[in-house]
């Protein structure tokens, strides 16, 4: 064990993920978190039919409903919002600004829920009470100001229920703008970019039925046990029907080697678990891409000796003559490609390659899924779209049991595209819209997330208001995004609970506390429920159980409709009506949104309904009609490879990564202990040979500085080395702690997605202040 006397220690984890370890955390952070007896009853409504959907990740729901649909992350994050503590007027009253900027992200947390409406007094530097009135006006006045619309930005957070966001989006862009930043901006917007030119739609193409039927599952540059902990009973099940499940990422994750489930009473009672995965495959970091290329000429090698032989063909010949364009070309480009080029640019030798090739064609029902660890690079776009291409050379895509599954993070960051938080928005949704509405939409294309950032900097946004999040901490160049948000005129964040975005404010700002999924939302006496969407399409209501822990509380939908009615008047809409009435809203969205006719009929059936992929029915929305193979050749020219030739093997590849008691930049622990870290955050995972061979012992304090090539120094200082089972030349360390070393302007192609898994920094002692050219 490895200790350290500033804080926490290094101590190996051999247990399997979940487990009694899981039900300990549990009970650990209902009594940290003082939930009120009554409030434990509501975990056993989390995620189903009659209850709630559960605030964390966007993993989908059996529709038949288990004695408990609810996993150790998904407690943390009930027990955040059902929480008895309180930061009250009186709080804020007893500590500035200044003051509370100095505490962790961890202590803002441990604050509780916010009770009252607050606004920003720059001679006390103290937020002050405000009446829900005030502040609705106080946001018009500023809005009013404004030169044009495009000067205002409208963040939203994955957490934002669909009715929400319909309201929201309608606001913003009867106000005149697409300027709408998300957190799909930050995660998975290579999957939403990349899809829809290879398949037709930027979603996944299965149904949790599917993981019942498929034998093969590949699991890219995710890590489940921690970020989508209800998977794991999934994959423990296709495991044991003898399913063959591998995992492809940079770190060994303990949660994909052996699972405990908590719902088995002979796996609790006999200490058992079960294997996961049967395959590891570590590719260094943005290595994906050249595996999986990889993996597609090997596959179509296998095909050529298969004609050679007179076997069975290994393509899905039918598949592709019938519903795919391109598979010439594409093949071309693979037969071209140098094998040893695809080693050296994966980090996986030529063996390990063939062998995931083997597997893959041995599948005859193969899922693909995959997290951020594909879709934070610079060829994020491209690597989602080869994986496309690797699917559809046998087939894989639109049949029972296997298909494309991209695992979003929160839990409605996909419903909140689908009905309308996009700053590219499709002119066949604007035509819907204005006509429903009988108004002309913005026709110009909004600021993403790093975009909106980069014109704040130079004066051109600013107003800033966030539905949810914590803006300042999930996003890149940390200082230079507090130097933007300070910029700002205004800024406004809808929250439940104290974050970091509202001490970096604008010259006004304001907090709007609102209620949370788990509590009960009554508007003209009628409780309301929100809708939502999972990560595979499935729509449901969730209705709150929790009395709010505060009678001065709104509810998104009701805070969005009030702004838009002190904005723009209700003259066009009936913005109030909305607030009072959400089945209102939802009539709106099935006129103006394909898929939902008939749609708050559809969603008082218990488990929703499915919104129609058409890709899943072998339907393409694409320009030839048809599913695309689409080639590519390996980037020779990056911010990596460029760094390396100035540094040679000094130079690190850094990822960012969340812990196990995190979600996003919510921190509920100091500890991530399938990692064997205990109490500490400030962390860097590192291969024991790099670890010598730039000098430096285990357990030594490091500073990481980015090599970057904009004049700007960029550091983050006193980080602990781990000696860890990772790729040779790459580190990886925790968010948002390490989003100071991301550039802004490094981004995916085409989806503008920050590169938070390839970060080119080098280390020095901490004694040593030397930076990065």
């Amino acid at each position: 064990m490895q200790k350290t006397k500033q804080q926490g220690s290094i101590e190996p984890y051999d247990h399997p993920a979940g487990g009694w370890g899981a039900v300990k955390y549990v009970a650990i952070n209902l009594i940290k978190e003082k939930v009120a007896g009554g409030n434990y009853r509501t975990l056993f409504k989390q995620n189903q039919p009659e209850g709630f959907d559960c605030p964390g990740c966007a993993w989908p729901d059996r529709q038949h409903a288990s004695t408990f649909e609810f996993c150790e992350n998904g407690v943390k994050a009930v027990a955040a919002e059902a929480t008895t503590k309180r930061v009250t007027p009186d709080f804020f009253a007893q500590h500035t600004v200044a003051e509370l900027l100095q505490q962790s992200d961890y202590e803002l947390e441990q604050h509780g829920r916010l009770t009252d409406p607050m606004v920003y007094d720059a001679t006390s530097d103290k937020y002050v009470p405000i009446a829900w009135s005030d502040a609705y006006a106080l946001i018009a006045q500023h809005l009013h100001r404004l030169d044009n619309p495009h000067q205002a930005a409208f963040y939203t957070s994955g957490r934002a229920g669909n009715e929400a966001a319909f309201v929201y989006q309608l606001f913003v862009r009867m106000f005149g703008t697409n300027n709408f930043p998300d957190c799909s901006n930050m995660c998975h917007e290579a999957t939403s970019r990349g899809l829809p030119a290879t398949v037709g739609i930027g979603k996944g193409t299965v149904l949790l039925d599917d993981f019942e039927h498929a034998d093969t599952l590949l699991i890219f540059g995710q890590n489940p046990a921690t970020n989508h902990p209800r998977m794991m009973g999934e994959l423990r099940e296709a495991s044991k029907r003898g399913a063959t499940i591998v995992s492809i990422n940079p770190l060994r994750e303990r949660g994909l080697e052996r699972f405990t489930d908590p719902q088995s009473v002979i796996e609790m009672v006999t200490m058992g678990s079960t294997k996961i995965a049967s395959t590891f495959i570590q590719p260094k970091l943005g290595g994906d891409f050249a595996l999986i290329k990889g993996v597609a000429k090997r596959t179509l090698e296998l095909d050529d000796d298969a004609i050679e032989q007179g076997t069975e063909r290994v393509l899905d010949v039918a598949f592709i003559d019938e519903h795919t364009a391109g598979f010439a070309a594409f093949a071309a480009d693979l037969r071209m490609q140098d094998w040893q080029e695809l080693v050296d640019e994966s980090g996986v030798s030529r063996d390990d390659i063939e062998k995931l090739a083997r597997i893959y064609v041995a599948g005859k029902r193969v899922i693909a899924t995959w997290g951020m660890g594909i879709t934070q690079h610079k060829h994020s776009l491209q690597t989602v779209q080869m994986l496309s291409n690797l699917m559809m050379m046998r087939g894989n895509i639109g049949r029972d049991g296997a298909g494309l599954c991209p695992v979003r993070g929160h839990s409605n960051v996909q419903g909140n595209r689908t009905v309308g938080i996009e700053e590219k928005p499709s002119q066949e949704f604007l035509d819907r819209l204005g006509k429903v509405y009988n108004f002309e939409p913005p026709r110009e294309h909004g600021f993403d997330v790093v975009e909106t950032i980069e014109e704040m900097l130079h004066g051109k946004v600013k107003v800033f208001i966030g539905l949810g999040g914590n803006f300042v901490m999930a996003t890149p160049d940390t200082p230079r995004t507090f130097d933007a948000m300070r910029s700002c005129a205004l800024t406004v964040h809808v929250t439940t609970k104290l974050n970091r975005s509202h001490l970096v404010h604008g010259r006004d700002a304001l907090i709007l506390p609102t209620l949370g999924r788990t509590e009960i939302d009554v508007q003209n006496g009628v409780p309301q429920g929100v809708t939502v969407e999972d990560s595979m399409s499935m729509v449901h209501i969730s209705y709150g159980m929790n009395r709010p822990a505060s009678k001065s509380l709104m509810s998104e939908t009701a805070i969005v409709a009030n702004i838009a009615h002190a904005t723009l008047g209700s003259g066009k809409v009936d913005w109030l009506a909305y607030a009072g009435d959400y089945a209102l809203v939802r009539d709106a969205m099935e006129q103006v949104l394909e898929g939902f006719e008939n749609y708050n009929e559809r969603i008082a059936k218990p488990g929703g309904f499915h919104l129609r992929v058409a890709s899943r029915e072998r339907e393409w929305q694409t320009s030839t009609g048809k599913a695309n193979f689409i080639a590519h050749a390996i980037q020779k020219d990056t911010p990596i490879r460029r760094a390396k030739a100035l540094y040679g093997e000094k130079l690190m590849t850094l990822m960012t990564t969340r812990s196990h008691d995190q979600y996003n930049t919510t921190i509920y622990a100091l500890d991530d202990r399938y990692r064997g870290v205990f109490g500490q955050r400030r962390v860097v995972f590192i291969h024991p040979e790099d670890r010598a061979m730039l000098g430096f012992e285990a357990g030594e304090w490091v500073d990481m500085a980015t090599v970057w090539n904009d004049g700007i120094q960029r550091r983050a200082d006193r980080f602990l080395l781990v000696d860890y089972d990772i790729p040779r030349g790459c580190i990886g360390a925790y968010y948002p702690e390490t989003n100071p070393l991301i550039p802004l302007n490094s981004t995916g192609d085409v989806c503008n997605t920050p590169t938070s898994k390839s970060v080119p920094v080098l280390l020095h002692r901490s004694e040593e202040r030397t930076l990065a050219a």
